[in-house]
């Protein structure tokens, strides 16, 4: 199972880094998730702005944009592959 990972608060957030941990053990794990914190955001699509893309590892990646953003670019192409 390919399972994609994000949340609002950011990707070095040790929460995340917890989930992948904790995944990884029964799939396969990526990650896209905010370069920094997005608390409160996370319905939020970025319309007026370039989304900048940092790829941090294999499957982990860093948008400059909202967990909503990030979900939708994991999903839709990022990764090449819809993810289970």
């Amino acid at each position: 199972m390919r399972v994609l990972l994000t949340n609002d608060d950011g990707f070095d957030a040790p929460g995340l880094q917890a989930l992948v941990t904790a995944f990884s053990a029964v799939s396969e794990v990526f990650v896209v998730a905010p370069q920094h914190q997005q608390s409160a955001q996370s319905h939020a699509f970025t319309l007026h702005k370039p989304l900048r893309v940092t790829e941090r590892g294999p499957g982990r990646f860093a948008l400059s944009g909202t967990p909503a953003d990030c979900a939708y670019a994991g999903i839709h192409g990022l990764l090449g592959f819809r993810p289970d």
